[in-house]
């Protein structure tokens, strides 16, 4: 009996210790690893800005709800450079840059069969994301990112954005942009600009 209770204690501390590491994110230089509860997300690496993807990965399939009532599914715009841009009415840097997004991207670039743009606002219902789009001056199309779910096959749930993810015609990652910041988001425009010519 007394060689059972160092038994049972150890077992007591093991499952404890479990219990407590049901969520955990730890930082290694400039990578986060995020352990997770649920089998399919039980461990994501993350880079410094919370991105779980990488250039040159093929960009994660979803399909997203437009503002307008229609239904847009990745994979099927193959054959088309893509912009994926993640925003919120609540996010001031966001409502800095998709100005710039609608002047020096979309306008220039929505009459071409060979490029779409989507701004996918995340966690917020219809009628913010409609008032939101007017507040902004964006004509591009705005979809629905209910729990941020496509928002997490991209990024840790919980990291911020603005964020833009350009994507080739084959469906891979090209370039990721965290923030605004002016020289990346030229870069951003360059690519475009050479991809599409």
């Amino acid at each position: 009996m007394r060689r059972l209770i160092p038994f049972c204690c150890m077992l007591l501390f093991l499952a404890l210790n479990l219990v407590s590491c049901k969520y955990k994110t730890e930082v290694k230089e400039d990578l986060v690893i995020d352990h997770k509860e649920t089998p399919e997300e039980a461990v994501q690496i993350a880079d410094s800005t919370g991105y779980i993807v990488r250039v040159g990965e093929m960009a994660p399939d979803f399909t997203i709800k437009l503002i307008d009532g229609k239904e847009v599914t990745l994979s099927k715009l193959r054959g088309k450079v893509v912009m994926l841009q993640f925003t919120a009415s609540w996010c001031g840097v966001c409502r800095k840059e998709m100005p710039f997004i609608e002047k020096d991207i979309w306008m220039q670039h929505r009459s071409s069969p060979d490029f779409a743009l989507i701004g996918i606002d995340r966690d917020e219902p219809l009628e913010t994301v409609i008032k939101f789009a007017k507040a902004t001056g964006v004509t591009y199309p705005m979809g629905l990112d209910p729990n941020a779910d496509i928002f997490a096959k991209y990024a840790l749930r919980q990291s911020g954005i603005t964020r833009n993810v350009l994507i080739d015609r084959e469906g891979r990652i090209v370039m990721l942009t965290r923030l605004f910041n002016e020289t990346e988001f030229h870069e951003l425009v360059q690519k475009i600009n050479e991809m599409l010519g």
